[in-house]
C-alpha cells in the first residue's frame, strides 16, 4: 500500500522571515488560501485559512530572497505536525507545511520563477 503526505496550496504571501541556518536559507512564509460561498441564507461568506510554510533552499526551491508580501504562490509539500512543551509547562501543537517545490505566480499563473 503506497502512503501518501501531500498538499497542494495556491495564495497570498501575508508575511515572509527569512533566516540563514548551517549555511543554507530558510524561510518561513504564512500563506492565506480563501474560500468564497453562500451560507444557507445566501449571504456571501469568504473563510480565510492562514497556512505556515517552511521552505529550505535547495534543488526544487531557489530565489527564497524574491518572495514577498502580496505575492501569489504555488506551494507543493507535506504536511508536518509538530508538539513541544512551553515555558508554562503545557503541551503546546502546530501544523507546518514543508515545502518541496515553490513558485512565485504571475497574472497567467505562469511560473516566472521557478523555486
Amino acid at each position: 500500500m503506497e502512503q501518501i503526505n501531500r498538499i497542494e496550496l495556491r495564495g497570498l504571501v501575508g508575511s515572509v522571515k527569512l533566516q540563514e541556518v548551517g549555511g543554507k536559507k530558510v524561510a518561513r512564509i504564512a500563506v492565506a488560501t480563501s474560500m468564497a460561498y453562500n451560507d444557507r441564507n445566501g449571504a456571501a461568506v469568504i473563510d480565510t485559512q492562514w497556512h505556515n510554510v517552511s521552505a529550505w533552499e535547495g534543488k526544487r526551491v531557489t530565489c527564497l530572497d524574491k518572495v514577498q508580501k502580496g505575492d501569489r504562490v504555488s506551494v507543493i509539500g507535506r504536511v508536518r505536525y509538530n508538539k513541544f512543551t512551553g515555558m508554562d509547562g503545557q503541551d503546546h501543537y502546530s501544523t507546518e507545511i514543508q515545502a518541496n517545490k515553490l513558485a512565485i505566480l504571475d497574472d497567467e499563473d505562469d511560473f516566472p520563477c521557478q523555486m
